[in-house]
């Protein structure tokens, strides 16, 4: 349990801001205070605050403190590792997720180069899109290695993977790297997203590792361009 305050001093704090009982400007305890209030070390206290930094809800100031930042509802962390279900609670509007495919596939040369396998090693082949507001503006396309993640399933991917694989299978999902860039719109994407009259994307590709650095996961995952901005916060060390 000890390993979890981090989680839910994060919960309680990203909960008060996307309920509006902290407004952009506040400041939050400070670290002592809050080592206090959880019982818990500075560190864990520091890595709680961290989370929040990097998910947009808070700027650290060194000698300062922590305070509220302004979210924008459709602000799309770049630096967060963190689920599509966890963004959309946020948001605050009413989303659901429609699973196209979910099938154990041979990676082929194009996956295996991304995942640093052999072409005839099985993967999961994921491929969602995500409906706000009745407009499906986010496509989805994920790659799991089939030796990590042993099963997948249609609820599965309709939920939460990640919540399945940290609960369920007990997994440490650790860190991405990640690359954007804008890309013609494809067919796939007339297909399973409602893009009107765009011709063209916002295409974040993901490579998601395991604590033990195991490079698991491959994801594309295609926004539309009217819909999101995508933010980080840079600090000047």
């Amino acid at each position: 349990m000890t390993n979890n305050i981090f989680l839910t001093l994060y919960k309680d704090y990203a909960e008060q801001i996307d309920a509006g009982l902290l407004k952009p400007g506040s400041k939050l305890p400070s670290e002592n205070e809050l080592t206090i209030t959880y019982n818990t070390s500075r560190e864990t206290v520091r890595k709680g605050l961290n989370l929040l930094a990097q998910n947009g809800y808070i700027n650290k100031v060194k000698g300062k403190g922590s305070f509220v930042l302004d979210m924008g509802r459709m602000n799309f962390p770049i630096t967060g590792l963190v689920s599509y279900k966890e963004v959309s609670e946020r948001l605050g509007k009413k989303s659901r997720t429609l699973v196209y495919v979910t099938e154990r596939v041979l990676a082929g040369d194009l996956i295996a180069k991304e995942l640093h396998i052999r072409s005839d090693q099985y993967v999961w082949k994921v491929i969602r899109a995500r409906e706000i507001d009745g407009e499906r503006i986010i496509l989805d396309i994920d790659y799991f290695l089939a030796d990590i993640v042993a099963n997948m399933t249609k609820d599965i991917a309709e939920d939460s993977i990640y919540e399945y694989l940290e609960q369920e299978l007990n997994f440490k999902i650790s860190y991405a790297e990640k690359i954007i860039s804008v890309e013609r719109a494809t067919e796939m994407d007339r297909e399973y997203m409602d893009i009107n009259h765009d011709t063209h994307v916002v295409v974040v590709r993901g490579y998601v590792h395991l604590e033990d650095t195991t490079l698991f996961q491959f994801t594309e995952s295609r926004h539309r361009l009217d819909k999101f901005q995508f933010v980080d916060f840079a600090r000047r060390i």
